[in-house]
């Protein structure tokens, strides 16, 4: 069982696009950056690299709260603000059909889709991409030719998942998974008889890799 990010990809992603319903692209990504701010999540980073080198100040929000596999609330100057993906829009009653097709297009094309919203209102999407590690595809088709089933388990979205597990040639794929289901999925795969392998590199892995037969950190995990 391989996690995604970090672990078949580099786990450094990049901001790839920018599309601004409301304002303008840079205020959307000044917006993103001070609600990602005080995040330790790979994609904060991606957002918040973007906004220095694009110069943009990055102020402190009034309040912050990370909401884990869902996103980011921040308060700002008096506005309440959301940044995630579509269970942190819908969790909040944010209507999302006006830009469910700009969603899935970028989803298609492996990357991370993120919503910034207002008072219900969506104000733009950041997509980030990761790029795959060196050797990822050469190491699932040699665990494949050694009759070893690979399954990629990932708190990403269905669509950006299976568009990565396309390119590396894995067939199964859990996507969607919060932090604290990981280590359950082991379980379920331990009682059909599997013997599991799990390999991943971040901290929201640890319970997975601590339930696994054997557990396998690479990185700096």
């Amino acid at each position: 069982v391989f996690d995604k990010t970090g672990t078949l990809t580099i786990g450094s992603p990049s901001v790839r696009n920018i599309v601004a319903l409301r304002g303008n692209e840079k205020e959307i990504l000044r917006l993103a950056a001070i609600a990602e701010r005080n995040s330790e999540h790979p994609l904060a980073e991606a957002i918040i690299n973007e906004a220095k080198k694009k110069n943009i100040k990055i102020e402190e929000p009034d309040s912050f709260e990370a909401v884990p596999g869902h996103g980011v609330k921040i308060k700002y100057k008096k506005r309440e603000i959301l940044f995630g993906n579509r269970n942190l829009m819908l969790e909040h009653k944010t209507e999302l059909n006006k830009i469910e097709d700009k969603l899935i297009k970028l989803e298609e094309q492996g990357k991370t889709a993120m919503i910034l919203a207002e008072n219900k209102n969506i104000l733009g999407i950041i997509a980030v991409a990761d790029t795959l590690k060196e050797h990822s595809i050469e190491a699932i088709k040699k665990l494949k030719e050694m009759g070893i089933e690979v399954i990629l388990l990932t708190g990403d979205n269905e669509k950006t998942a299976k568009a990565i597990a396309k390119q590396v040639g894995i067939e199964q794929v859990m996507a969607q998974v919060l932090p604290g289901d990981k280590a359950n999925i082991i379980k379920k795969l331990q009682k059909e008889k599997k013997v599991v392998a799990m390999v991943g590199d971040g901290i929201n892995d640890a319970p997975a890799l601590a339930q696994a037969d054997i557990g396998i950190a690479i990185g700096s995990g």
